[in-house]
């Protein structure tokens, strides 16, 4: 299924980029640092995690390319995933992702990897003004490109879409005197390990529910520290999948790039215990 669905979504997403880049030149108007990073799935946002912003710092009317890439070292899992991704008018985002998992075995070597098909929406709100935060929905499509040990852990498919709906609000002159930036989504997925061991499994195979939280401090306009929460469900008998958090540091030197390191917590993956390690993204905005 994979195969034939990824083209024309590819052409799908790429034809509404191409159609968008028709209109004027970003317009780079919203506070440095709160465009985010392209996270690990490729929506603008955390490193763990989309947030209700849109990828860049556009204004309306303006048009933003990014890319980003991002790699996490855990003990035994290996995390990499390159990213681009579109905002339009501070309306709409778009995002391809291709993020390779490899794992170290004690035969040998194995490599996963996924192509993820983003888009997010702004409904609602703002990020620092008025009484309504920011709220965005999002959609990412992923395709699993080999299959064979998600089957074998009893995963149902190798493609799944996971919806989300978030909030985000950026609180100027806070706790401490500085700027606070809150995130929070729920999301209804049924992916395993985000998608690398498949979807839906042998003890459940229906959307649930999930929270994710992220907030950052801005020590001053070009550096912020900050932390993620991200619950995962578990879909499978075979593995107990636990939920990942991260602390990060960023540092956004201009409106032109962002830089990111984290320590990662991903407890258990696949039986595999104590994986934790270091998280690096860097962005650029085109």
């Amino acid at each position: 299924m994979s195969a034939r669905i990824t083209p024309i979504l590819l052409s799908a997403i790429l034809g509404s980029f191409l159609f968008c880049s028709h209109g004027q030149a970003a317009e780079q108007g919203r506070i440095l640092g709160t465009g985010g990073l392209l996270s690990a799935e490729g929506a603008g946002g955390g490193g763990l995690l989309p947030w209700s912003t849109l990828a860049g710092l556009s204004t309306d009317p303006g048009t933003d390319w990014l890319t980003g890439a991002s790699h996490v070292q855990l003990d035994d899992y290996a995390l990499t995933t390159v990213a681009i991704a579109g905002s339009w008018n501070d309306r709409a985002e778009w995002s391809i992702a291709r993020s390779r998992l490899e794992i170290d075995t004690d035969p040998g070597h194995i490599a996963i990897e996924q192509t993820i098909i983003g888009g997010k929406w702004r409904l609602a709100g703002d990020l620092i003004y008025g009484g309504t935060p920011q709220i965005s929905a999002g959609v990412q499509a992923k395709f699993l490109q080999d299959d064979a040990l998600a089957r074998a852990l009893g995963a149902k498919s190798d493609f799944g879409l996971d919806f989300y709906l978030g909030a985000s609000r950026l609180i100027l002159d806070g706790p401490f005197h500085r700027n606070w930036l809150v995130a929070a989504n729920v999301r209804a997925s049924r992916g395993n390990e985000l998608g690398f061991l498949g979807f839906g499994g042998d003890e459940s195979d229906q959307y649930r529910l999930s929270g994710e939280v992220s907030t950052a401090l801005f020590l001053n306009p070009n550096w912020a520290i900050g932390a993620e929460f991200r619950h995962k469900p578990d879909n499978l008998h075979a593995i107990n999948e636990s939920n990942w958090w991260d602390g990060f540091i960023a540092w956004f030197p201009n409106k032109r790039v962002n830089v990111a390191l984290a320590y990662v917590n991903a407890g258990t993956i696949a039986g595999k215990n104590h994986q934790d390690g270091l998280y690096v993204s860097v962005n650029v905005d085109l």
